[in-house]
């Protein structure tokens, strides 16, 4: 006879699986959080189960999130996908809804913003995404939608990012567009 476990049950292992995996990471990774301490972080994880859920999600689309400080950070843990290229799991999108229901032939199965939103967590604006460039190197095979000022998305465009050269480019690409290699780093306040 099998026995199946509750929901709860279920996310509780979901739940120790996951915070043993970020403390790994984090204590991988110090270069990214020089001032910060596990505990702390994991306190207030625990306090906030929908953050939780929100990074579990961007574990599972292959983001590896890290916490990252970064120089406009208030006093939140911040978390940000340090997978080397962009999170397989998010690629392949166009960049919002409106850019999505522009195409007329191919389009692909959502867009970047709806999935951020879906999972709680928001684009890495290009100032972020500079910062973190400082910390590693990010998307030198892929790369990623930023979150673009409303003024050029007004007249069709979005924002990208990528290394190459040893250099950080922002470029700009016209929001429907999409491409097996762009997908979206996201970022989480906690």
């Amino acid at each position: 006879m099998q026995i199946s476990v509750g929901r709860s049950e279920e996310w509780a292992v979901i739940q120790t699986a996951l915070l043993a995996t970020l403390e790994q990471r984090f204590t991988h990774h110090m270069q990214r959080h020089p001032a910060q301490q596990w505990a702390d972080v994991a306190v207030k994880l625990i306090a906030n189960p929908d953050k939780l859920r929100s990074l579990q999600q961007m574990e599972q689309s292959g983001g590896e999130p890290d916490v990252v400080t970064f120089a406009d950070d208030v006093g939140d843990y911040v978390f940000v996908d340090c997978a080397a290229q962009s999170p397989t799991g998010r690629r392949s999108l166009c960049f919002d809804r409106e850019g999505l229901e522009s195409r007329k032939e191919h389009p692909p199965q959502n867009s970047a913003l709806d999935v951020a939103a879906a999972m709680g967590i928001s684009l890495l604006t290009e100032e972020q995404y500079r910062q973190l460039q400082y910390l590693g190197e990010f998307d030198t095979k892929t790369s990623s939608w930023l979150a673009t000022p409303a003024s050029i998305r007004k007249l069709g465009g979005a924002l990208y990012g990528d290394r190459r050269y040893d250099q950080v480019f922002v470029y700009h690409n016209g929001a429907q567009s999409y491409y097996a290699v762009r997908g979206f780093r996201g970022v989480l306040r906690v």
